[in-house]
Order: structure tokens, then C-alpha cells, then sequence
């Protein structure tokens, strides 16, 4: 499917979202002074005759090792800033205050980092003349035909892979063990903004890895997913979670949506 894009300036995708960022630019957007969220999924890791699963291997790549009880899990984190209403840095005029150092996210939109999920113009809140025939061409047959945004894109894909290791470095600082069953819900964390600050800057320091050996527990809403992960050794149980930081569990109901990018 031919996809045709023009920004429209209309400000819409700017607001009231939870907005993912790279561990770099996490550490510029609290030193801002504006409040970044952790949230955690993860996986059961798979056995090592499992057959392949492209799916599975990019959820890996973008995650780290930990165990929940005796079972070997994956856990991936998302740094996000929760924009409740406008995005700081959206100006009165609609644009954005700082363009040329914009998170990577907002660099590629409408596109998608994640290889899985589709570009589907329903799916934005982009308004209908932006997707206009009379549009630039962005997308032929799957493909996104700009080679300044595929570049961002693979950067961003890559940079999620090299992240892993400070994100866990973060969780074991901040004590935060508590993940959703991927494609079930997210666990969001609300730490202090100083503090995760602190754990970021003290994390992307040349220093030993931290230990994957933190017990990690799994927060889940449906009773067949506490069952089986019971049954395969992890720690699950129903939310709210326990531990010093605020946290909330946000499960997806019976059609889950996709996870953000």
C-alpha cells in the first residue's frame, strides 16, 4: 500500500501520550526538568532448541537476562515521558522549541521503529489531509522511501539494543523487579525524577555490568498467565505490585494493543 505523508503542524501528536525515549535522551529530559516514567514487560526466555521467531528475537534484542524464582525471563524497559496534555516543548504556534535535538521517535513519526508493527494511517492522529494523494510519498509497498528516516530508524533499533545494559543497571539502583507478561500490560514506575536521574548518570559510567540476578516478579490480571508462569518456576501474582516506588500495572484486556515502539 502507497502511503502519502505531509505534516500539518497540528500539534495533535504531541499530546497526552507516554513518549519513548533513549536513554540519552531520558537524561536530557529530566536534567529539563520534566518527569520520566519506567515501564517494564517481559518474557519467559526461550529454550534453546525453540524454533526461530522473529518476533521473540526483536522483543530480545532490546532486552536483558534476569530470572523470575528459576525461570529464566527477558525483561525490556521503556524510558518514556508521560505527556498528560501538551508536550512541554510545543510552542503556542505549534512547533516544536527543540526541533533539532527532538527524541528520535518524534524524528521518524509517522513511521514505525518496531519492524512488526504496521504503518497504518487509521492508527495515527494525524488529521485526514495530511495522508492527502497530493502528499510526498513515504511509504511504497512496506517500504519507507526516505534514506534519512530509515537511517534514524535502523540508529533508533540499535541504540534500544546498546540501552539494555543501562536500563538494568537502573532497575537493580532503583529496586524496580516487577515487570507485565509482554503483549499482556505494561508495569509503570514513578520514581523521583532526581532519582532516576542519579541511577542514569551513575548506569552510563564505564562500570562493571550489574548482576541479571535480581529476582524479578511478573504482575498480570488473567489467571491462565499466573498459572502458567507459577507452573514454570516465575514469582506472578495479581497486581498492585509491592516496593518503594510508585508503580501501576496496565493490562491490555482481551485484544492487546501494540506495545510502543
Amino acid at each position: 500500500m502507497d502511503v502519502h505523508f505531509a505534516c500539518t503542524q497540528c500539534g495533535a501528536c504531541c499530546r497526552d501520550l507516554k513518549l519513548p525515549l533513549v536513554v540519552a535522551e531520558a537524561i536530557r529530559w529530566l536534567q529539563a526538568g520534566h518527569p520520566v516514567q519506567v515501564i517494564c514487560e517481559a518474557a519467559p526466555s526461550p529454550a534453546p532448541a525453540a524454533p526461530p521467531d522473529p518476533r521473540g528475537a526483536h522483543f530480545r534484542r532490546r532486552a536483558f537476562a534476569a530470572l523470575s524464582g528459576t525461570l529464566p525471563v527477558d525483561v525490556a524497559v521503556i524510558l518514556a515521558a508521560n505527556l498528560e496534555g501538551r508536550c512541554p516543548n510545543l510552542r503556542d504556534d505549534q512547533r516544536c522549541a527543540i526541533y533539532e535535538s527532538r527524541p528520535v521517535v518524534c524524528r521518524v513519526y509517522p513511521a514505525e521503529i518496531n519492524p512488526f508493527i504496521e504503518l497504518n494511517p487509521a492508527a495515527k492522529v494525524c488529521p485526514p489531509e495530511a495522508w492527502a494523494g497530493g502528499s510526498p510519498l513515504l511509504q511504497r509497498g512496506g517500504r519507507i522511501l526516505d534514506a534519512v528516516l530509515n537511517d534514524d530508524i535502523d540508529r533508533a533499533r540499535a541504540v534500544n539494543h546498546s540501552d539494555a545494559d543501562v536500563k538494568m543497571r537502573i532497575c537493580a539502583s532503583l529496586q524496580l523487579a516487577q515487570a507485565a507478561r509482554a503483549g499482556e500490560g505494561f508495569v509503570i514506575y514513578s520514581p523521583q525524577p532526581q532519582e532516576l536521574l542519579a541511577a542514569l548518570l551513575q548506569a552510563t559510567t564505564d562500570q562493571p555490568p550489574a548482576a541479571a540476578g535480581q529476582g524479578w516478579g511478573f504482575l498480570s490480571d488473567r489467571q491462565e498467565s499466573l498459572q502458567a508462569l507459577a507452573g514454570s518456576g516465575a514469582v506472578a501474582r495479581r497486581p498492585p505490585g509491592l516496593g518503594t516506588v510508585p508503580c501501576e500495572f496496565v493490562g491490555f484486556g482481551v485484544a492487546p494493543p501494540s506495545a510502543p515502539k
